[in-house]
């Protein structure tokens, strides 16, 4: 029955440590809720997907696809140093790329550069760039759509009207009001440029909050005409004809390839590398390259390596204003980011936010697991491995949700884990923490370490009030003490008490007993309570002997400094008892009461008669079985319990059993003959060995005394007359 009562007091304290943790749970979840939904947290968020971005980057599918030529800082010198060319420089440079790239059958070619304004070099130079465009037949040009101050309001009678039509756009503009998808103005690349070009497409970037490019829309809106970015433009530019593009909550599709997009149509760029991602050529050498085939020598760009290829042409050198802040590189060239674009449409890997409700429900959840983990947790230790198993577990999560192309809200997981974890502490601390310092501090003089640890681990076994136990009681004394007292001071007898006492408190905790308290140089201890303890009755009579073995070790040491020899008798007896904390409502002691108690006091004492230092009754005799060997001492009657005789036995270790069999063989057959009322054979038998064995000395004389005195018939009972 004893252990369904605890398996149901620890399912009920497993039940409300549950519910407890889940409490905690709810509300650190609560807490990150409110935190993230306004924003409060999306700074440093965008820090952490930062480094998510830079740790995971890897080339896609089609990142070989694209190929950048870039007008970088040499480029530029090479063109005033060997040219004379003063930025910026004639349109007619960028001509004669793009007829190096139609030249390699590069699919398409996209000037990620503004040309809103007439060349400097006269119509001519236009002229000559949208012609090579024209020509070419795959090239697409930047444009810009801006919020306020664009050049145009309305779109140009002399540049063609885009033919884009997406089904769906105007229901989901409707529905999801996005943001910085309509633009008022804008600044369209001259007429020469626009007409030369397949596609226009919208350089204007979306930045965070924090400026950084992290995202990308795929189409923008102005003047009732949709506008491809300069990514997406790219790609319409070298598959020419009518496509099917559709929008709905949540995806815009390109001919059947759905884009993953939020409510004001951006899709997360999938960025490739910490550093360069893609194939770079230098402008200089790629215009060099043409020129020297034109002249039909051999170019130092390999035409083959820009064929079938996406070619982006941008800026890269200091003080042209296209380097913008991205989660790889702060100084990133802005063609790069929307090569970045076109690169994850060619993969069809742009990266998804995690819904919300799913988001949600795992922030619930983990956070409530943290927090039924901790309170249920039993000691620093298990709470430690609650902390060190959870915490790192948001990042692993939006590590794993990265890898499958998810953006997981990491700050909101963690800030949820870590306020779960704490808060459960502390709320353990404040509850079972309160139950535990009271149990230490309740029991911390009485117990052993490791029992108050089982106490903590199961309160359910301990009952504070009084209770009825069979208990295993053992009670000391040092013999002559007050002689030895006399003669020293007061320190020297603190010493000595305190020495003494620590060495024999030391072996009774160790044996899982607890002190009851002590009385001057006495020690009273009992076992079996406040935990059951089912060999209590072998572990007292162990404690017994290992403390008169202690103390035979200490003795010599002891009796240099203080003067006088330290012998100890020890009485043990077990039987039922009340224990539990008695006394008043402000101080109480948790003690034991009961004939069993004082039962053991008068055993003690009685080793006086025997000249014994160690006696145990029948019943803990009983109790132990043969875990150590004993000697019969005598059937007597105590003051008191003159009608209830008992057995007691002097215990020992089975080595001293040994060695003295011959002379407790001895002393058995005396006993025997007294037990009979054959005194004077029981007295020769004695006195035989009385010289070495001092119980055997008691009993010549108590057999002398009652050949005397004894009239009536003969019980075998030895009497003992005092206390």
């Amino acid at each position: 029955m004893a252990g369904t009562d605890d398996r149901d007091a620890d399912r009920s304290r497993g039940w409300r440590r549950v519910l407890l943790g889940c409490l905690v749970g709810i509300v650190a979840a609560g807490v990150a809720l409110a935190l993230w939904l306004p924003g409060a947290l999306e700074d440093i968020e965008y820090r952490t997907w930062d480094w998510r971005v830079r740790l995971f980057a890897r080339p896609g599918r089609a990142t070989d696809d694209v190929v950048l030529i870039l007008l970088d800082q040499q480029s530029l010198v090479w063109g005033k140093n060997a040219n004379g060319l003063s930025w910026p420089w004639p349109r007619e440079m960028y001509a004669i790329v793009t007829d190096f790239c139609r030249r390699t059958g590069a699919k398409s070619l996209t000037f990620d550069a503004l040309n809103t304004e007439p060349s400097f070099y006269g119509m001519e130079d236009d002229a000559a760039f949208g012609g090579a465009m024209a020509d070419y037949g795959y090239a697409a040009i930047a444009t810009f759509l801006a919020p306020e101050d664009g050049s145009d309001s309305a779109w140009p009678d002399d540049v063609a009207a885009s033919d884009i039509s997406i089904s769906g756009l105007g229901e989901w503009m409707s529905a999801e009001r996005p943001q910085g998808v309509e633009f008022p103005t804008s600044d369209l690349p001259i007429a020469e440029l626009a007409r030369g070009a397949r596609a226009l497409g919208n350089a204007n970037g979306i930045q965070d909050r924090d400026g950084v490019y992290r995202r990308g829309t795929l189409f923008s809106l102005f003047a009732g005409r949709v506008v491809p970015s300069i990514g997406f433009a790219a790609w319409l530019a070298a598959n020419p004809g009518v496509h099917d593009l559709r929008i709905e909550h949540g995806w815009f599709t390109i001919d059947g390839l759905a884009v993953p997009i939020d409510r004001n149509g951006a899709a997360i760029l999938r960025f490739r590398s910490r550093d360069r991602a893609y194939t770079v050529f230098q402008a200089a050498e790629v215009i060099r390259s043409e020129l020297r085939m034109r002249n039909g020598e051999t170019p130092s760009v390999d035409p083959l390596l820009l064929k079938d290829k996406y070619v982006f042409f941008g800026v890269s050198a200091r003080g042209l204003l296209d380097l913008r802040p991205s989660p790889v590189n702060k100084k990133h060239p802005g063609v790069e980011i929307n090569a970045t674009q076109l690169d994850n449409l060619l993969s069809g890997d742009f990266m998804r936010t995690v819904p919300m409700l799913p988001a949600v429900v795992l922030l619930v959840l983990l956070c409530i697991g943290a927090g039924v983990v901790v309170t249920g947790a039993a000691g620093a230790g298990r709470s430690g491995l609650a902390y060190a198993l959870f915490i790192p577990l948001a990042p692993a999560l939006a590590a794993g949700a990265y890898v499958l192309g998810w953006w997981l809200h990491f700050v909101s997981l963690e800030l949820g884990t870590v306020l779960s974890l704490v808060g459960s502490s502390l709320v353990a601390y404040a509850t079972e923490g309160k139950q535990k310092r009271f149990l230490k501090g309740a029991f911390r003089q009485y117990l052993s370490p490791t029992v108050i640890e089982q106490i903590i681990a199961h309160p359910e076994r301990l009952k504070l009030g009084g209770e009825l136990r069979e208990l295993s009681v053992f009670f000391s004394d040092l013999q002559g003490f007050t002689t030895i007292s006399k003669g020293l001071s007061p320190v020297d007898l603190t010493t000595l008490l305190n020495e003494y006492l620590s060495a024999m408190t030391d072996i009774i905790q160790e044996e899982g007993g607890t002190i009851d308290k002590y009385e001057g140089d006495a020690i009273i201890a009992f076992w079996n309570a406040p935990l059951e303890v089912g060999d209590h009755a072998v572990r007292a009579v162990r404690a017994a002997l290992r403390c008169q073995a202690q103390l035979a070790a200490m003795r010599p040491g002891l009796k240099e400094r203080f003067g006088g020899d330290l012998l100890m008798r020890i009485g043990l007896n077990s039987g039922p008892a009340v224990v539990g904390n008695m006394g008043s409502r402000n101080r109480f002691d948790y003690t034991m009461l009961g004939d069993a108690v004082n039962l053991a006091a008068r055993l003690e004492g009685i080793n006086k008669v025997f000249h014994t230092y160690t006696m145990v009754s029948a019943a803990t005799r009983a109790l132990m079985a043969d875990a150590f060997p004993v000697r019969e001492l005598s059937n007597i009657t105590v003051v008191g319990r003159e009608d209830k005789p008992l057995v007691v036995y002097e215990p020992m270790m089975p080595d001293t059993y040994a060695a003295r069999r011959p002379q407790l063989v001895v002393f058995g057959r005396g006993l025997r003959f007294y037990y009979e009322g054959r005194f004077a054979e029981a007295a020769e038998v004695f006195a035989g060995i009385a010289a070495d064995d001092p119980p055997a000395a008691a009993y010549v004389e108590q057999c002398r005394k009652v050949e005397k005195e004894h009239a009536g018939p003969w019980t075998g009972v030895w009497k003992m007359t005092e206390k």
